[in-house]
């Protein structure tokens, strides 16, 4: 279990938040102003995740600064409702790890901070290699990579995420709606025909793969 920081003023994004990492077996504490997290700074977490601007004098930013001079090595996933540049590349010189525009799916946002969690505390355990042979492709779940006679396929994290689902439930038939509900969550909200697009993008990466299509309803993966 790791405790994990969100410094987030809207109320209802903060909530969903946490309720989706509290779900993956974190303690999650919730901060609505730069003021009431700088006061956290020396608490023991193990990550922070960082809105940009924040009601009151104290913004994400100056919080980065402090929690670095405080740790050096703490992890820090930045968001922010301006999609620019200069956000981006202030957060990395600051020390930011990821970044994320608003508005995120929270999905994305719990892999992310899975990912960055692993990537910082577990880097010198000798795990046991997790992956799988697949239809002539090697699947490296712990690095979310995908080979093929040696050679890196390029997938996005959508269509790694897509390839998972499939693969932990082999032979089963879902429609669109339960597809996009687990690889896009809960709270996407758009057409399921982004499913069909994804699909074909993954079949062309891996032709090899041998997946059914379901007319009217949706996928299976063939064992």
């Amino acid at each position: 279990m790791y405790k994990i920081a969100i410094v987030e003023d809207e109320e209802n994004l903060a909530t969903l938040v946490k309720k989706y990492l509290v779900k993956e077996n974190n303690e999650v504490t919730i901060f609505k102003t730069g003021e009431e997290a700088m006061n956290a700074v020396k608490s023991d977490f193990q990550l922070w995740i960082l809105d940009i601007m924040l009601p009151g004098e104290i913004n994400g930013y100056d919080l980065i600064k402090s929690i670095k001079e405080n740790n050096p090595k703490m992890p820090v996933i930045f968001t922010s409702a301006r999609d620019q540049d200069i956000d981006k590349i202030m957060g990395l010189e600051l020390g930011s790890d990821d970044y994320l525009a608003k508005p995120y799916s929270i999905r994305e946002l719990v892999l992310r901070v899975t990912n960055l969690l692993n990537r910082s505390y577990n880097y010198n355990e000798i795990k046991t290699k997790n992956e799988e042979t697949f239809s002539g492709y090697t699947i490296d779940f712990d690095k979310r990579i995908v080979l093929f006679e040696g050679n890196n396929i390029n997938l996005t994290s959508k269509e790694y995420d897509l390839l998972f689902f499939l693969l932990k439930n082999k032979s089963k038939a879902f429609s669109r709606e339960q597809i996009l509900n687990n690889v896009w969550g809960i709270d996407y909200y758009g057409s399921d025909r982004v499913v069909d697009d994804l699909m074909r993008r993954l079949r062309q990466k891996m032709p090899n793969l041998s997946v059914e299509t379901i007319y009217g309803y949706g996928y299976r993966l063939l064992v």
